[in-house]
């Protein structure tokens, strides 16, 4: 091993034993680890967040498989990298066996007509593909790639998991044995912790804490709590505030909100703020929320949610995050009603699919003379002439009679 490259790559698994975490794929009695040992593998897409492990495994698969192993990165490869690595793969004399297996790093980098260029190969077996994508790939990835491929989602590595490996890279000839290194457990979990799922942050946190820190007396590296906080700096961001992680989150946000959690709210409000989400992006969800989710319950809601996203339109950040708790909390804390959206939502859907007859002529506007001889208007009821500001006459048409939009539920006042 190199070890002028990186400690992560340095300490990439070379065989699904040295392979840590992902044991919902990888466990021995899972088809992924069945059909790697056995060099069976199919066309998979691997789909995770970075530091999972994506490239590792096709790592390990490259190591294991009989078939050519050829690799190609999506961020500078074209349709010209696809035709040589088929060519490759059907010239008998460099590749015996007529097939290959063809790793595409940030496959969802592909534009349709780049995916397009694969199915074929794919479909007739001269390719195995391995897509390793951040992204979700039901939306970045073809629909006809998808069917021929099985999709494997991988998850963030525990900090249990993240802790082996720091652990093992201290004596691994592949990773820092070479260095008389002290560095406590605790310490080393406080790097794992900060990674957030990400083993790649960690091995270079723990990298640079060592190359960066002078030798005592006696020739050792000691990094303490201070220096691993240093090299590590900040918390990682858990999501991509342009990626699918992105969905995730406001989707929590908003069902937070709805289930009157404002725990819940505030953390996923904090995690999309974290992350650098546009404020007026979040007040706006806060207004939906306020409209759909609280209602008529408590209609100040959406005087306050909407104040809120005004204010943050003229404050911006850091105090807009303020404002957006504030908001946020108001409508998790409200009560809730959902009548008004349900109501609108099935007037639209009769106006759009039924025959609902035409304006009763009572209630016409009749703006001009001579109209009110036509029936326009004629037998109007003016509600405030009446007791109570109210007197029964009919306002749905003939044939939408007894229909029922607005059913008040027992949140409304």
């Amino acid at each position: 091993m190199d070890l002028s490259k990186p400690l992560a790559y340095r300490m990439s698994p070379q065989t699904l034993e040295d392979y840590v975490g992902q044991e919902h794929i990888l466990a021995k009695d899972k088809i992924l680890y069945r059909t790697i040992q056995a060099d069976r593998l199919s066309s998979i897409i691997l789909w995770g967040p970075p530091g999972c492990g994506k490239t590792s495994l096709a790592r390990v698969i490259s190591h294991t498989t009989k078939y050519k192993f050829l690799k190609i990165n999506a961020v500078t490869a074209g349709i010209a990298d696809i035709k040589n690595a088929i060519e490759t793969a059907q010239n008998a004399l460099l590749n015996p066996s007529g097939k290959c297996i063809l790793f595409i790093d940030e496959i969802h980098r592909f534009n349709k007509l780049q995916q397009d260029a694969l199915l074929p190969y794919v479909e007739n077996g001269t390719v195995i593909l391995i897509g390793a994508t951040t992204e979700n790939p039901y939306f970045e990835v073809n629909k006809a790639l998808i069917s021929r491929s099985m999709v494997f989602h991988l998850n963030p590595l525990t900090e249990d998991d993240i802790f082996k490996v720091l652990k093992k890279s201290l004596t691994s000839p592949n990773g820092l044995a070479s260095y008389y290194i002290k560095i406590e457990d605790s310490t080393l979990k406080k790097i794992a912790q900060t990674a957030n799922g990400d083993v790649r942050t960690a091995l270079n946190g723990l990298e640079v804490a060592v190359l960066t820190t002078k030798m005592d007396e006696n020739g050792t590296i000691v990094i303490t709590d201070e220096i691993a906080k240093e090299c590590v700096q900040t918390r990682k961001a858990v999501f991509d505030k342009n990626g699918d992680s992105h969905y995730d989150n406001i989707s929590a946000f908003i069902k937070s909100m709805r289930g009157s959690d404002p725990d819940a709210a505030l953390f996923y409000l904090a995690r999309a703020l974290n992350a650098g989400e546009d404020p007026v992006f979040m007040a706006r969800r806060i207004v939906i929320a306020a409209a759909e989710d609280v209602g008529m319950a408590n209609p100040n809601a959406l005087v306050v949610a909407t104040s809120a996203m005004q204010a943050v339109t003229m404050v911006g950040m850091p105090e807009a995050r303020i404002i957006l708790a504030e908001a946020a909390v108001y409508v998790a804390t409200s009560k809730k009603s959902n009548a008004a959206y349900l109501g609108i939502d099935k007037a639209l859907h009769d106006v759009a699919n039924k025959d609902t007859g035409t304006i009763p002529m009572h209630i016409r506007n009749a703006p001009a003379e001579g109209m009110a001889q036509e029936g326009y208007g004629v037998g109007y009821k003016y509600p405030h002439d009446y007791p109570g500001h109210w007197v029964e006459q009919q306002y749905l048409p003939d044939k939408m009679l007894g229909t029922k939009y607005y059913i008040k539920d027992d949140t409304v006042e």
